[in-house]
């Protein structure tokens, strides 16, 4: 069976008795209705995924798949379907419990046809106002979203990633979110989210390079009581938790390979296995991931899967660094400092033109993270309703002339030497607070550590 095309509201009719479902198609055809049938529930369950209807009429006693069983089935597809139930049997005790379940509405056979049509139309208004109530929903939110981080900004390639975001937004498909820390990577995977058609789910996230690889399979899977020491209960995943929702995986590239191999099983089945469990668990979850490492080099080093790279680049989107869209820092610098006066009460503070000159010619290697900490230190430290120069942080204010790269090293220096240059450098610009550096660099301090480790650089702690 295909998927209707007209505008009238579908119906999907099921009864396991041709004559009735003849008669009921013929009857709703002639209201103004789409009708569809099922000969049974077993049909109805292969039917509704094809069809997605905007009513179902089910009888409720059916040999092998009962209508309570199709209830479920169609909630379960489109949780706004409005489902009626028919009986020759009714009890009080009956209605009752189809209503417990989420029937729309129960009705005795044999009814009339005027009866039924009514209740059809009134089904169909109640399933209009619920998707046009969603729509509107997801649209104020929309609205209310371009005050925030994710839609600040006029430059043509921060517009150019809102229209993409905006495109993808409605489908269900993987996304992976590319670029330096603190360029906004959670707050497009969020816009993403609430432009889409799992709004009213959860949103969840997790740093995968924040937890050790135990801890994190038990995050991301969940575990069975007993699983290992410390595991005194069952406990849900964060895929399973985030059902109907978007499930955000922040630092992808620095998990392991064994980590790879059960994303890449979730991805491609559906499931996952709950640590020390032996069955599969179904997910429902969109996922977005995110990484500022180049992981095509990375699958090239061996530090992580190509079949889960090509499973998670379905669409690509790369966040450029702040310092290559420049013009947008008058903007977000008038946001962050607007959104520290509503919290704190009081009337917003301004950039005198010589601070906001400052702030364009630095270089931001924190990007946006940066820039909103150092305008929120910045509005602590001023005493007046005009920020200068001078509450700016030392590193921002003073012009660095050594270059990131020595001309001692190669030409063309491997990824791994760029990062520990890097890492050195903005470990130097906040003087050896290692603390402060992973902030700065919007990694997790462990992630940093080990990371420092690996290089063989010291600094404070």
């Amino acid at each position: 069976m295909t998927a209707p095309t007209s505008d009238k509201p579908n119906v999907l009719i099921v009864d396991d008795e041709s004559a009735i479902l003849e008669t009921l198609r013929i009857l709703l055809r002639n209201e103004g209705f789409e009708p569809h049938t099922a000969h049974g529930g077993r049909q109805a369950l292969d039917t509704l995924g094809a069809l997605r209807p905007d009513i179902v009429l089910t009888d409720i006693r059916m040999p092998s798949v009962g209508g309570v069983e199709v209830l479920a089935a169609s909630r379960e597809t489109d949780p706004d379907v409005p489902v009626i139930l028919m009986t020759a049997q009714a009890t009080l005790q009956s209605a009752m419990q189809a209503v417990n379940a989420g029937a729309f509405y129960y009705i005795q056979k044999p009814f009339g046809n005027d009866e039924l049509i009514a209740i059809l139309r009134r089904a169909a208004e109640h399933r209009r106002l619920r998707v046009e109530n969603k729509s509107l929903k997801q649209e104020i939110r929309r609205r209310d979203r371009t005050s925030q981080d994710r839609a600040v900004g006029s430059s043509k390639t921060w517009l150019d990633i809102l229209r993409l975001a905006e495109t993808v937004a409605p489908t269900d498909s993987t996304v992976l979110l590319q670029g330096e820390s603190g360029t906004g990577k959670e707050i497009l995977a969020r816009y993403i989210h609430e432009l889409s058609g799992r709004v009213d789910g959860p949103f969840l996230s997790i740093n995968c390079g924040a937890l050790p690889e135990s801890l994190l399979e038990s995050e991301l899977f969940g575990h069975v009581r007993g699983s290992f020491t410390g595991a005194v209960k069952d406990k849900t995943g964060l895929f399973t938790a985030a059902a109907h929702g978007t499930f955000f995986l922040d630092e992808i590239g620095e998990t392991t390979p064994a980590t790879q191999v059960k994303l890449l099983r979730a991805l491609q089945h559906r499931e996952v296995i709950p640590v020390g469990a032996t069955d599969a668990v179904p997910v429902d979850a969109r996922l977005i991931a995110a990484t500022n490492r180049d992981l095509e080099d990375d699958i090239k080093t061996g530090r992580f899967r190509s079949d889960l790279y090509y499973r998670l680049n379905v669409i690509a989107i790369h966040l450029p660094p702040l310092r290559q869209r420049r013009e947008d820092i008058p903007l977000l610098a008038e946001h962050f400092l607007q959104r520290s006066a509503q919290s704190q009460g009081q009337q917003a503070k301004r950039l005198l033109p010589e601070t906001l000159a400052v702030l364009q010619e630095y270089q931001w290697p924190g990007n946006v993270r940066e820039l909103e900490n150092a305008l929120e230190r910045a509005v602590i430290l001023t005493p007046g309703d005009r920020i200068g120069v001078d509450v700016l942080p030392e590193r921002i204010t003073e012009r660095k002339s050594e270059p990131l790269i020595t001309a001692r090293q190669a030409a063309n220096p491997t990824l791994e030497a760029v990062e520990r240059a890097y890492i050195t450098w903005v470990l130097q610009s906040v003087g050896g607070n290692k603390s402060r550096a992973a902030e700065v660099l919007g990694i997790d301090p462990s992630t940093l550590y080990r990371k420092l480790s690996r290089y063989g650089v010291e600094g404070d702690a």
